[in-house]
């Protein structure tokens, strides 16, 4: 059994399915089964690369007309016919197209066919393959196929093995097959003997169907990540011969354990990251052979019941980020097998922990957030075997304990976010196998000299960023040279000089280095092409941004923001292949958005707010088919409502605010903004009705489906097999009530949120805004609009905050609005309402201040009496149609008055990405009190516009 991420991946599943009969003399092959086999070699090549494996070698290679057929490297004939019955092809380094047409489908008594890890050129499996009807193993496995499985595999209806696991990681794991439902079913309904089902990676996007708890005989079913949703059908646990199952990685697939029988067999259960939810039954207990349990990133709470301790062969524990509580030593005493402990990241209460020590096989402990007390035990110089120590977040203070070199096999060793005092010590740094540390925020001090840190030559990764430490920078730069690191964090490290060790850095891919003093960037780092993460966001730097930056042609995040920069944004940046994310957010830029983006971009976030940007966005940008953010608010862009980013598949986050945006926004059907769940578009001079055509089309926010809606790859970068987690997010903020709240939406998937205040929309709040049921903050404030609110706001079900000041509604506050329980920010202040204030609940939460400026209005709240209401029956005229909404122009929407100042709604900033100390000395984000604006208004009206009045010929 070996890990793949949190994939299970059984290396001994072979199953032989030859007959034992007595030896016989060998036939030789038949002719045309020989003539078929050197044909089909003939239509590849032989290509190192092709397979991942070591040690495969081309057993095609010397395949010749000369040599029995049944006696070539890979084949196996039937002792008694001389058919070929066994073709075992995998890891041959085969690259080029199996086409439908091939003699490998001539082969007529195939009975294994094993085709796995070799690369058949992105070619779909041909539909042909189901006329090999004898075949009762099958494996294609990695090799590179690509495209809808064909349904012609539902005919080999003697299958007992099928593995069609098939991804490649660039650098994200991404799924090449898929497989219709229907062919699924037909499946299973046709091969009733299958043992053995690996469709990992393949796309099925559907529901697991029930039919599986037909297959009595199966033993092993690996589901992992292939978009499977809804209710998991509990029967299959039931099966009487399952050992594996694996549906990790659907992360809406959902469902409870069900009661186990004390007959399972069961001895891998690998469920991370899905929707399953509930209590472990005590019936938990009852599976005797489980050695590997993974249910970490699930819903399951509650304690873990003591029957947990019967589990006497797990050797794997994996339950992190779930909701459990109660104590762990209760249930773990007694697992002496575990050598993989990962219980981090729920609610354990306070418990000893020694008895951890007992554990002497252990090789993977991850207590991250667990109460062990406030220093490590001393015990834990016992765990010799200790390759990975995880115990993040867990307030341990102190000095790190110098007995940590006991662990001499530790190759992965995270303390971040701990109180750690002291210098890091001396011993730390004679652990040779050390790959990984993370020493981040914490409390350490005094000086670090880098050679130290550069003689632990297996070292890859090392996070140093966010303590007290100053770096004396390294003498021997042969230390350097020789260094293996490819990622470096130094933020907040006293730096006030690019350290020159970095030069001689040759394997570095990710650098680092927020929160210091470096004021310029030496002409060497253009050198470093490898280099696939440069953040420096939260410095000195001055001067413009060198084009010579586009030597980095690896880059993959370019991070520079709140610094000082002048000048343009080099526009090679705009054409880069690799960059994702480029955030220069926070400077002084001038001149153009870059204007060129190619089509095979890989932009997923551009985020150049708070600059002084000038010209209009760039239309290229439609190009950058998986972009997902784009924040240019806070500059001086001075455009019309771009609709073509409509058509982006994957662009869920538009802020525009703080612009000079202008006009109507009128968009055809064909730019729906498919993900689009936040959009800013407040403080610029947009005009006209709201559109509710477009509105209409932003289907994703009529729910809050966490797969479609979640930032995929912020913060995680592959380089090679080696995974980086950083740990800073994308910030999305707004201000109401005096209070800054930031969401990392990393993290926060179900941020739905339009903004569209301080613009002149006019006319009357269309219904449709009703339908997006998802919305958490509405903010339409300091506009035009006029009419009645809405009743069908009252769908907004999630709605936490909605602000419509400073408009020219009217009428009632209609009833339905009162049912909002999640409603915790309401502002309707400064419109023309009238009638009674909803007495509700949740409406007695809101202050006066929620409903000023409306003389009409009456209620506690404003501590104004309503006349008796009760002979009455509630009535909110009926709005006018979206479609007459959006129908023409009519006088009530042209701008009458320009407001100087800002209203009171919340802002709307998708902007600002930083922690708030941050924000002074870049422009305001912060919006008047209403009633000063308000003020400020019946001041205005006092006068008349004289040109004569002034004296100075510039007034």
């Amino acid at each position: 059994m070996a890990e793949e991420g949190d994939r299970v991946v059984n290396e001994d599943a072979v199953i032989h399915f030859t007959d034992s009969l007595p030896w016989v003399p060998p036939k030789r092959c038949h002719a045309d089964e020989s003539y078929a086999l050197l044909q089909f070699k003939e239509g590849f090549v032989i290509n190192k690369s092709s397979s991942y494996d070591p040690s495969s070698y081309p057993k095609m290679a010397y395949w010749n007309a000369t040599t029995d057929c049944c006696s070539r490297d890979g084949i196996e004939c039937d002792a008694h016919t001389g058919h070929v019955i066994n073709i075992t092809l995998n890891s041959s380094q085969i690259y080029g197209t199996l086409d439908a047409n091939s003699t490998l489908f001539h082969l007529k008594h195939l009975q294994s066919l094993d085709l796995s890890d070799n690369h058949f050129n992105y070619s779909q499996i041909p539909s042909t393959i189901g006329q090999l009807s004898q075949l009762k193993y099958l494996n294609l496995t990695e090799a590179s196929f690509f495209g809808e499985i064909p349904q012609e595999v539902s005919h080999l209806s003697k299958l007992r093995y099928l593995d069609l696991y098939g991804t490649f990681y660039s650098p994200d794991a991404i799924n090449l097959l898929s497989l219709k439902i229907s062919s699924l079913k037909r499946l299973i309904q046709n091969s009733t003997d299958l043992e053995f089902l690996n469709l990992d990676f393949v796309t099925i996007s559907s529901p697991v169907p029930d039919i599986f708890t037909n297959l009595t005989s199966l033993q092993e079913l690996s589901l992992y990540h292939c978009e499977l949703y809804g209710e998991f059908p509990n029967g299959i646990f039931h099966l009487p011969n399952l050992k594996r199952l694996d549906l990790g990685s659907n992360p809406d697939l959902t469902s409870k354990f069900p009661d186990f029988r004390s007959s399972a067999q069961i001895m891998v259960l690998q469920l991370s990251d899905t929707q399953f939810y509930g209590t472990l039954p005590a019936s938990i207990g009852s599976l005797k052979s489980l050695n590997w349990l993974s249910i970490s990133y699930c819903k399951f709470s509650g304690s873990i019941p003591s029957s947990f301790g019967n589990l006497t062969q797990l050797a794997r524990l994996d339950i992190e980020h779930n909701n459990f509580n109660g104590c762990l030593s209760s249930f773990l005493a007694n697992l002496t097998k575990l050598n993989t402990m990962r219980v981090g990241y729920n609610e354990f209460t306070a418990d000893t922990i020694s008895w951890i020590c007992k554990l002497s096989g252990i090789e993977d402990l991850r207590l991250d957030l667990i109460n062990i007390g406030n220093k490590i035990p001393f015990c834990f110089a016992n765990l010799t075997q200790l390759s990975v120590l995880s115990l993040s977040h867990n307030n341990l203070g102190g000095q790190i304990p110098s007995w940590i070199m006991n662990l001499t096999n530790l190759a992965f060793m995270n303390l971040d976010a701990n109180n750690f005092q002291g210098e890091v010590p001396n011993s730390l740094f004679r652990l040779e196998n050390l790959e990984t540390l993370y020493l981040n925020y914490n409390l350490l001090e005094g000086k670090l000299d880098i050679d130290k840190i550069l003689m632990l030559k297996m070292l890859i990764s090392v996070e140093l960023s966010f303590n007290k430490l100053s770096l004396i920078s390294g003498k021997n730069p042969s230390n350097a040279s020789l260094s293996q690191i490819q990622v470096l964090g130094l933020g907040s490290c006293n730096l006030n000089d690019f350290p020159h060790f970095l030069r001689d850095l040759t394997e570095l891919s990710y650098l680092y280095l927020s929160e210091n003093n470096i004021n310029s960037l030496p002409s060497w780092m253009w050198r470093k092409t490898s280099l696939q993460g440069l953040v420096l966001s939260i410095n000195s730097l001055t001067g413009k941004i060198s084009p010579l930056i586009c030597n980095l042609k690896s880059l993959v995040r370019l991070d520079l923001s709140y610094n000082n920069l002048t000048g343009m944004i080099p526009s090679c940046l705009g054409s880069s292949r690799s960059l994702q994310d480029f955030v220069l957010k926070g400077n002084k830029l001038t001149g153009l958005i870059p204007q060129t983006y190619t089509t095979t971009s890989d932009m997923r976030i551009i985020d150049l707010s708070y600059n002084n940007l000038q010209g209009q966005l760039p239309s290229a940008l439609v190009n950058c088919e998986k972009l997902e953010v784009i924040d240019v608010s806070h500059n001086l862009i001075n455009d019309s409502f771009p609709c073509w980013l409509g058509t982006l598949p994957e662009l869920k986050v538009v802020a525009f605010s703080d612009n000079h945006f202008y006009g109507p926004i009128r968009c055809r059907t064909t730019s729906t903004f498919p993900k689009l769940h936040i959009i800013d578009l407040s403080h610029n001079q947009f005009s006209g009705r709201l559109p509710a055509k477009a509105i209409q089309n932003w289907k994703s926010m009529k729910g809050s489906n966490k797969s479609q809606l979640q930032y995929e790859n912020y913060g995680y970068y592959k380089l090679g097999s080696f995974t980086w987690t950083q740990s800073g997010c994308y910030w999305f903020s707004f201000f109401n009530k005096g209070m800054v709240r930031f969401y990392c939406l990393k993290n926060f998937y179900n941020l739905i949120a339009i903004y569209l205040s301080s613009n002149k929309f006019c006319g009357e709040i269309p219904n449709v805004l009703g339908d997006l049921t998802g919305l958490v903050f509405l903010d339409l404030s300091n506009n035009m609009l006029s009419g009645n609110i809405p009743s069908s706001l009252g769908n907004l079900s999630r709605i936490e905050v909605l602000d419509l000041s400073l408009n020219k509604l009217s009428g009632q506050i209609p009833q339905q609005l009162a049912e909002l329980t999640f409603l915790a920010y309401l502002n309707v202040s400064f419109n023309n309402l009238s009638g009674p204030i909803p007495q509700s609940k949740q409406f007695t939460t809101f202050g006066g201040d929620s409903f000023k400026g409306n003389k009409g209005l009456c209620g506690n709240q404003i501590f104004k009496k309503c006349e008796d209401h009760r002979e009455r029956s509630p009535f909110t005229p009926p709005s006018a149609s979206d479609d007459v909404q959006e129908s023409g122009f009519s006088g009530a929407c042209d701008w009458k008055v320009v407001l100087i100042g800002y209203g009171s709604g919340l802002i709307a900033g998708v902007a600002l990405g930083k922690k708030f100390k941050y924000l002074n000395g870049l422009k305001s984000s912060f919006e008047c009190h209403a009633d000063e604006s308000y003020a400020l208004l019946q001041f205005k009206e006092g006068f008349v516009i004289n040109k004569s009045s002034s004296s100075d010929p510039f007034s």
